[in-house]
């Protein structure tokens, strides 16, 4: 089968096109032949070699994969055998293994897909899972708006279904016309500045004042301070990545001097979910009803083929893609 490993982290050259043995499935596994295939930003930290729960190289990067069950290990019944299931990297014991024509997985680590919910499209619902983890983030206070930097990215966009379904008003930044055409499409309600000088005098211009009850904010930088300086009272910044480097001032200091309004900042990362797996998989669950029943659903995906990995991962250390890339092997 073709597949793509790394065998030294750096630049997208070194995803290198393998052809290696069909795997076969372990007892109380199931193969699965791919479908569909994701490529997001963990992959790329894999790729760089900076991810913080690295798999052992020569690997196989990918978190996600579509596709139908075509084999069975000892001890699985053999009715698994032509479901349509998803399999996240997230319930496997290494992130990764994906970017592959096939991949074994245990039977109970897998997702199975209804009918409404195409390979493609199934490919974008461990965002829509971790967005529903993100707006956990506050506990039980009420959520009215939020921020969304960087808002047609492929969490942003699953964040902005997920709050918009709940009834909460979603402000969100882009960097081009292209990416706010496709931000306010998918939901967000007032696009405000990506100006971290500016971004939170136009938050509170649009919310008479107030500013918001969450931000989510990937960046880091001067964005993570932006996000903080836009917060409502009891307001809380939720960091999900630092894109561009650790905050540019004290977080502390800046909090210290909006002490009235009693913020928080937590820092998130689905791995807190590794060892709650009924919590994760409750989480993907929710995920699937949502886009079975039409509350949310997939972006347009960006397709490219297995032989054009490197185009994908040049896409998203460039910024340049909007939406999911998915790979049709």
């Amino acid at each position: 089968m073709r597949a793509i490993q790394i065998f030294q982290t750096g630049g997208p050259e070194v995803l290198t096109e393998v052809e290696i043995p069909v795997p076969q499935p372990a007892p109380g596994e199931i193969r699965v032949k791919a479908e569909a295939i994701g490529v997001g930003r963990p992959d790329v930290l894999v790729r760089k070699g900076t991810y913080k729960w690295m798999p052992q190289l020569p690997a196989i990067p990918g978190s996600e994969l579509a596709g139908t069950v075509d084999a069975c290990g000892d001890s699985v019944p053999l009715s698994f055998i032509g479901k349509r299931v998803l399999v996240s990297a997230r319930e496997l014991t290494v992130r990764g293994g994906c970017y592959a024509e096939y991949i074994c997985v245990p039977a109970a680590a897998i997702f199975e897909l209804p009918d409404t919910i195409s390979s493609v499209d199934a490919i974008s619902l461990p965002n829509f899972q971790l967005a529903n983890a993100l707006l956990m983030s506050n506990g039980e206070l009420p959520v009215t708006s939020v921020l969304i930097p960087g808002a047609s990215g492929g969490v942003a966009s699953a964040l902005t279904q997920i709050a918009r379904a709940r009834g909460v008003r979603v402000l969100g930044t882009t960097s081009t016309a292209e990416k706010a055409s496709y931000a306010t499409a998918n939901g967000v309600t007032d696009l405000v500045t990506r100006d971290p000088a500016k971004l939170a005098d136009e938050v509170r211009a649009c919310t008479d004042g107030r500013g918001v009850d969450l931000a989510f904010d990937h960046l880091g930088g001067d964005s993570i301070i932006a996000c903080l300086r836009s917060l409502a009272p009891f307001g809380m910044v939720v960091s999900y990545n630092v894109v561009t480097g650790p905050p540019s001032s004290d977080v502390f200091q800046e909090m210290r001097s909006l002490l009235g309004q009693s913020l928080a900042v937590r820092t998130f990362s689905m791995h807190t979910l590794d060892h709650l797996p009924e919590v994760r998989r409750s989480l993907m669950q929710t995920a699937i009803q949502q886009m079975s029943s039409g509350r949310v659903k997939a972006g347009e995906a960006h397709l490219l083929a297995l032989k054009d990995i490197r185009a994908a991962h040049a896409l998203l250390d460039a910024g340049a893609s909007i939406g999911k890339i998915v790979i049709q092997p």
